[in-house]
């Protein structure tokens, strides 16, 4: 197998490999509605201006023709914001000087600054860019990264999500920017660049995530991203998706924990449709969490302990995991439910799915 080559990486900002994280999009004004704001903001101090010299004209001096009326306090105005200053319009008066001290001179530097808006605002989002990456990283720990955002990372979000995962804990890589941009639309922290590469892996605080979800397009490149995975870190959750089962045991081998089929999984999804279109139905429904019919995983309460599975309420026991064995039902060994057990249920009613997801967001989270 051939690694295929990983494109350039393309960040949303200008900032170094390890800071290349861009969080998920706050709101921002159109560079019209910035600008009509600025403008609008340069012409009320231009008018402030105005008044202020207009009401009090009797202590300018014009040496053109010793009057001062509207039109040369809009020149006055003008002239002095723009620090200009002609001189041939002067405050006289001492009451007019001490009004361009104390009311003039901070509309000037007011207006300075809309002025020079772009540039102060330019610096100040990226100084808040910077700090808002700088303080999720420090809060940042056991998340999970998401390789691919095409429809099996979305819809691996949409399931976690119902399943209590936040938002804020997790990170997306795509080497497409359209797809990264669409995560940090849902609401996602994302990286564009190729998820092979250890150093994107890095960049997404890989050593301190709990799982990695590989959803790639190509078998080739999941299995390269769960080889390096696991050489940066051991012990997070490896979990990939393939298109060809003959690909199962190579991802195995290179790392993942589990390992779906997607091209199988659908063929027997469109198989069993074929047959009955009810059960087809009822197991579409059984992937969507938090939807009509759940198969949720949990473990043993401890009012449950040394019941059998038949007892339990509000759900029905599909499998137990015991002891890193997956017992069904009627497993002649599953007998009394035992402290360890873990249990696979089907559940449908909304009380008992607050607690199950109550559990799965600690567990997930």
């Amino acid at each position: 197998m051939r690694r295929k080559p990983g494109t350039n990486l393309s960040f949303s900002s200008s900032l170094t490999v390890p800071d290349s994280i861009k969080l998920a999009q706050r709101r921002v004004r159109s560079p019209f509605e910035q600008v009509g704001r600025r403008l609008f903001c340069a012409a009320l101090v231009l008018l402030t201006t105005v008044a202020i010299v207009y009401f009090g004209r009797d202590g300018y001096h014009d040496n053109a023709d010793d009057t001062v009326d509207l039109l040369d306090s809009f020149y006055y105005a003008t002239v002095t914001l723009s620090t200009t200053g002609y001189g041939d319009l002067v405050p006289q008066a001492d009451s007019a000087r001490l009004v361009n001290i104390m009311l003039i001179t901070p509309l000037r530097i007011v207006f300075l600054i809309i002025l020079v808006g772009t540039t102060l605002e330019a610096l100040a989002e990226r100084t808040h860019e910077d700090w808002r990456v700088s303080n999720w990283r420090s809060k940042l720990k056991s998340h999970t990264i998401i390789v691919g955002y095409g429809t099996k990372g979305r819809l691996a979000l949409d399931t976690l999500g119902a399943a209590g995962l936040e938002k804020g804990s997790v990170i997306v890589i795509d080497s497409n920017s359209s797809a990264t941009e669409n995560a940090n639309q849902d609401g996602y922290a994302s990286i564009v660049g190729d998820a092979t590469r250890r150093e994107v892996l890095i960049s997404a605080e890989l050593n301190k995530a709990k799982r990695i979800i590989i959803a790639t397009q190509r078998d080739d490149t999941a299995a390269l991203v769960a080889l390096s995975a696991k050489q940066i870190n051991s012990s997070a959750k490896i979990i990939a998706a393939v298109r060809e089962e003959e690909n199962v045991s190579l991802l195995r081998q290179s790392g993942a924990d589990s390992v779906v089929t997607s091209s199988s999984a659908a063929g027997r999804l469109l198989g069993l449709s074929s047959i009955s279109p009810g059960a087809g139905t009822v197991i579409d429904e059984l992937i969507h969490c938090g939807t009509g019919l759940n198969i949720v995983e949990r473990p043993a309460l401890e009012s449950e302990i040394g019941k059998s599975v038949d007892s339990i309420k509000n759900g029905i026991v599909l499998s137990i995991l015991r002891k890193n064995l997956i017992l069904s039902y009627d497993h002649p060994g599953v007998g009394p439910i035992e402290p360890s057990d873990r249990m696979v249920i089907l559940t449908r009613e909304s009380s008992k799915m607050e607690k199950i997801q109550d559990f799965l967001h600690e567990k997930i989270s």
